[in-house]
């Protein structure tokens, strides 16, 4: 007898024991028939089936083995995983959004948790001199710049693009009140304006992906006259074009037919019954100067209202190209989304999320220098997001050049979001990423808008508390010199010291060595393709190399 079907024999050891207790003590006796009956069956399905090699081998024991897998997720969670460990975001990370989002003191006795020592600690110089500020709700003006457009008020703090279809339609209402109560923005992700975005008057930021949802024709490419009629709408204050997302950086998707309602194919403009696809990139433009022109088109069809654009910043030179198109036909965005790799909203194949992207303090560094080098800096407001969720995190990006921030997790957090990371499956345990009513209905929206709305003014209120700390009487005054950053146990510099800093209009001119990135791939950048021009590859130039390629193909 093999040793590793022992459990299998013993479970079927039950049926007969069980037949002979029976007549003793019924109820021990049905209890053994039961698991010998039950447990053997389940036996004998692993030996016979032949998919899995280890059931086979191992008839039940193999069974306990796929369960304690199963709920790894959350007993490491509960148990095991500290207080600082990001996997994604840690307990201490989702502990404060909650006691913010409750409004329960988050003060901390006998100090921090944080090994200060560590390569990579990060902290902001304090004054002896505070400062005193009259209100948390700080507030940036984007749009207005230019002749016939309108500006908007914005507050610093704002909620990231999460599309109704992703999110429940009692989480959208509830970030959606949330937002009209507290003052600030709640972007529409993708997925277009729903009639649970519509249902309160929060203010919206439209955001337009790749399949033009809300404004497109049967064929799925864009529709001027659709466009114009949903950007008509009051609640609408800015429009946001989507290039790519931190979660998945040029990669599409596909919501299958099962998973639309009817609800979803209202906002989205789709018919229900067939698969609804979002290419990984736009029909409407194809060149950096045809995506500028494409937003002065959404500016004049939106009556003036604010209009840029989201992106994770990949190929520097495609950035490049797009500033470089600006600056030739003034076509200005009124503000620029960097969303960083680290964003997450989007559920992402494994190696789009971990190796894909780049991470936001470098795509941020890049926008904000390509924009000072061409002098355009103070017309065009800078966005950041991705992994943002505490009051330090939103100084940190406002010191490497940011203008306001948008949050997406955080906000998910304040709805109950236990981190479960089921969001793609239909199954969130809080009902804030399903379409399942008997899941979403326990989100009750006249909680959950209090506590979107306290987690954001908290939020604001401990970045005021820094600035007084710091002497500053807003944000914006921080810069990389306040921001100060551990290299190693006994080095310690500035990030200013750390990044290259371009000169208001140093672009304009010959690019210096001194700026290595920029002296490598600027010169490939032109307003006519996204492709890279004057490259040479080990001795080959990129034309060469195609040539080549076809002819091997061949």
């Amino acid at each position: 007898m093999q040793k590793r079907y022992l459990p299998f024999y013993l479970v079927l050891g039950c049926i007969p024991a069980g037949a002979l207790l029976f007549s003793i003590a019924p109820l021990w006796g049905s209890i053994l028939l039961v698991v010998g009956l039950i447990g053997g069956g389940l036996g004998l399905q692993d030996i016979t089936q032949n998919k899995k090699a280890l059931r086979k081998n191992y008839p039940l024991i193999a069974r306990m083995r796929m369960l304690l897998e199963s709920i790894r997720p959350e007993i490491r969670q509960y148990f095991l995983e500290t207080d600082h460990e990001e996997v994604p975001f840690s307990r201490e990370q989702r502990a404060l959004v909650y006691r913010r989002a409750k409004n329960i003191e988050g003060l901390r006795p006998l100090g921090t948790l944080k090994n200060l020592q560590e390569t990579g600690y990060e902290w902001i110089n304090h004054s002896f001199i505070s400062a005193e500020i009259d209100s948390e709700q700080f507030r940036v003006t984007i749009g207005g710049s230019q002749p016939n457009t309108e500006a908007y008020s914005s507050s610093i703090l704002n909620i990231s693009g999460m599309s109704y279809g992703a999110l429940s339609p009692t989480a959208i209402e509830s970030l959606n009140k949330g937002a009209e109560i507290g003052g600030f923005a709640h972007t529409t992700g993708e997925g277009s304006v729903s009639r649970y975005h519509t249902k309160h008057n929060g203010d919206l930021i439209w955001q337009i992906g790749s399949g033009y949802f809300g404004c497109r024709d049967d064929q799925g490419r864009f529709c001027p006259e659709k466009f114009a009629d949903q950007a008509a709408l009051e609640q609408i204050k800015m429009i946001e074009i989507k290039l790519s997302q931190g979660a998945k950086p040029g990669h599409g998707g596909i919501l299958p037919a099962s998973k639309i309602t009817e609800a979803i194919a209202e906002a989205r403009g789709i018919p229900m019954g067939e698969d609804c696809n979002s290419p990984s990139s736009h029909s409407a433009f194809s060149t950096p100067l045809e995506l500028v022109q494409f937003i002065q088109q959404l500016r004049e069809l939106s009556n003036g209202k604010p209009v840029g654009f989201k992106l994770c910043i990949g190929h520097p030179w495609e950035f490049f190209s797009i500033a470089k198109a600006m600056h030739e036909t003034g076509f200005l965005p009124d503000f620029i989304t960097i969303d960083g790799a680290e964003g997450g909203t989007g559920a992402a194949p494994v190696e789009f999320a971990d190796h894909m992207g780049a991470p936001l303090r470098e795509g941020l560094m890049l926008v904000h220098n390509t924009l000072v080098g061409l002098d355009l800096r103070s017309k065009i407001k800078l966005i950041a997001t991705g992994k943002i969720v505490s009051a330090f995190d939103m100084a940190r990006v406002f010191a490497l050049g940011a203008d306001s921030c948008n949050m997406a997790r955080g906000f998910m957090f304040a709805l109950g979001c236990i981190q479960a990371q089921a969001c793609h499956t239909g199954n969130c345990p809080t009902g804030v990423a399903t379409q399942d009513p008997s899941r979403f209905q326990s989100l009750v929206v006249d909680d959950k808008f209090q506590r979107v709305a306290r987690f954001q003014r908290n939020t604001l209120l401990a970045l005021k508390e820094l600035m007084e700390a710091s002497g500053l009487n807003h944000p914006a005054e921080l810069t990389a010199h306040h921001l100060m950053m551990r290299m190693n146990s006994r080095d310690v510099r500035s990030a200013y010291s750390q990044y290259d800093w371009l000169e208001p209009g140093e672009l304009l001119g010959d690019v210096s060595d001194e700026h290595p990135a920029f002296a490598k791939f600027w010169p490939m950048a032109t307003v006519d393709t996204f492709q890279p021009t004057n490259v040479k590859h080990s001795g080959v130039d990129i034309e060469t190399a195609k040539i080549l390629h076809y002819q091997r193909s061949a």
